[in-house]
């Protein structure tokens, strides 16, 4: 089984800076793309970044310029440095991972627990 623990929500003012950090553990043969994404109360969960096992990066329009997504395929995490941060970024935040078990099994995702992040304006 995998699991994925996040880290480094929490509160901040417009214009700040926060770094989520993501770790996978368990058995897995390999990630491809690894996610983050977020939702705001009464809002569809969005992608807000993704990154591939390549390490090719995209985001969503709104946070292109402020939000980088990096990832360290030895220890199976991944990062999303968000900065010049606007109220408008409040939401949980989830990493998401698409893992492959075995070397010829099925993709399956999984996801992280959730991390609050709040911008005060």
């Amino acid at each position: 089984q995998v699991r994925l623990v996040e880290s480094g929500g929490g509160l901040v003012q417009a214009g700040g800076s926060l770094r989520l950090s993501c770790a996978a553990s368990g058995t897995m043969f390999s990630i491809d793309a690894m996610n983050w994404y977020r939702q705001a109360p009464g809002n569809q969960r969005e992608l807000v970044a993704t990154i591939t096992s390549g390490g090719s990066a995209d985001y969503v329009d709104s946070v292109k310029g402020r939000f980088t997504i990096s990832r360290d395929n030895a220890r199976n995490s991944v990062d999303l440095q968000m900065n010049t941060l606007k109220p408008e970024d409040t939401a949980v935040y989830y990493c998401n991972f698409v893992v492959r078990a075995t070397r010829w099994g099925t993709k399956r995702d999984y996801w992280g627990q959730g991390t609050q992040v709040t911008v005060s304006s």
